[in-house]
């Protein structure tokens, strides 16, 4: 009795081995494919379109923090390659408008797409 949960053990053992050795592999070559498409499609590694989508997403909220009558508490930017979406809510819809004006003024911004909504005042 001893000797057979021995071997369930050792069996166990030996197959969460090979299931993570083969996980490990799948996921380097998934990685080095990703790398390669990313590298091959726009020239820059993944790491540097990370770098350039954070960039540009700091320099939308410099550019909404120099607005002063935009409240950008409860707003969120998101950078991809360009591409910039903005989510969140603002107190008052005329500046739903004004936000989407001000990232598409932002140097290396080619497209915005604008998820804002108006906050409803508490209770309503």
């Amino acid at each position: 009795m001893k000797t057979m949960n021995g071997l369930r053990v050792v069996l166990g053992v030996a197959v969460a081995a090979v299931s993570i050795g083969a996980w490990a592999q799948g996921g380097a070559s998934a990685g080095a494919s990703a790398g390669t498409a990313a590298s091959v499609s726009g020239g820059l590694t993944a790491k540097a379109a990370r770098q350039a989508n954070r960039a540009l997403r700091r320099k939308v909220y410099a550019a909404l923090a120099k607005h002063k009558e935009i409240d950008a508490g409860d707003i969120g930017i998101t950078a991809k390659g360009g591409a910039v979406t903005i989510s969140g809510t603002v107190p008052d819809a005329s500046q739903i408008d004004t936000v989407a004006g001000v990232a598409k003024g932002v140097a290396g911004v080619t497209s915005v797409t604008s998820r804002l909504t108006v906050r409803k005042p508490f209770g309503q």
